[in-house]
């Protein structure tokens, strides 16, 4: 399961960078591929590089010392070890919500966050299987894949407003006027759904993989339940840029909203988590 979702993902990942590419140049021909495929490299170099430090920032995130949380560290370092990979950086997020998110390019510049809100809830085995379902991502380079997802999803809004301020001058271009309005607004949306495709292939993979490095995925079930029925409660004050990065979806929609979560269906997590269980006892 864990390699099907790994291939779902680097696929979405492949389809998203091919419809940019192709976009830009049914915009402007191949001049208008070479600028899509620069912007591309563009914001991906910039992802790739600053999207930890972004989202230590935008969570409000602070680093806490071996002494300060004691606890937490004997539990990261524990399960690090399991997963053979280097000690991450330890951050407390001062949300009251419940949550947790782990970030950085590659395990050897990795960092994980705990909100004070998920401190207080959960027990000893639930928040070690969180834990283990953030370095999940790590090992998983997951943050790698989702930043190039998000950087290109980016890209394509600025492609789009260039479709509709210059591409009518370009030759080349096969669209018209509507053509380019219809660019203009379902490239951004196509590239949104399938961004989100992405993130909840990868959610899925870090909950099978964050359960087997735990060895406990009925406490990672418990802790999923907690946090989707605390969450309702209390409100973030996130970047919806940012909300993919989250063990649990901080921000609230339904209806058509759900076509954009950046995260599977909670129940769906939890059975599957179940069945994991009942396979491995």
């Amino acid at each position: 399961m864990i390699g099907i979702n790994r291939f779902k993902s680097w696929l979405l990942i492949a389809v998203l960078a091919g419809l940019f590419v192709a976009v830009g140049a049914w915009i402007g021909g191949s001049q208008g591929a070479l600028i899509a495929l620069g912007l591309s490299l563009v914001f991906n170099f910039v992802m790739y590089w600053s999207s930890d430090r972004i989202a230590i920032a935008a969570t409000r995130s602070k680093p806490v010392s071996e002494a300060e949380a004691p606890q937490l560290y004997a539990m990261v370092r524990e399960l690090a070890a399991e997963a053979r990979v280097p000690m991450p950086r330890i951050y407390v997020s001062e949300m009251a919500q419940p949550n947790a998110f782990a970030t950085g390019r590659n395990p050897e510049h990795a960092a994980v966050s705990v909100t004070q809100g998920i401190l207080q809830i959960l027990d000893e085995r639930e928040l070690r299987a969180v834990l283990a379902h953030e370095l999940s991502h790590v090992l998983n380079r997951d943050i790698l894949v989702s930043s190039i997802a998000a950087a290109i999803g980016s890209a394509f809004t600025y492609l789009a407003y260039m479709a509709f301020f210059f591409g009518g001058d370009d030759d080349e271009s096969p669209l018209g006027g509507l053509g380019f309005i219809l660019i203009w607004l379902v490239a951004p949306i196509a590239a949104a759904l399938i961004q989100m495709a992405v993130s909840r292939s990868r959610e899925y993979q870090a909950d099978e993989s964050g359960a087997m490095l735990s060895h406990d995925p009925d406490a990672l079930a418990s802790a999923l339940l907690k946090l989707e029925e605390t969450s309702k409660r209390v409100p973030a004050q996130v970047n919806p840029a940012q909300a993919h990065l989250f063990i649990v979806n901080p921000l609230r929609g339904g209806g058509v909203a759900t076509l954009f979560s950046t995260h599977p269906p909670t129940g769906d997590r939890i059975l599957r988590l179940q069945e994991l269980a009942q396979r491995i006892r």
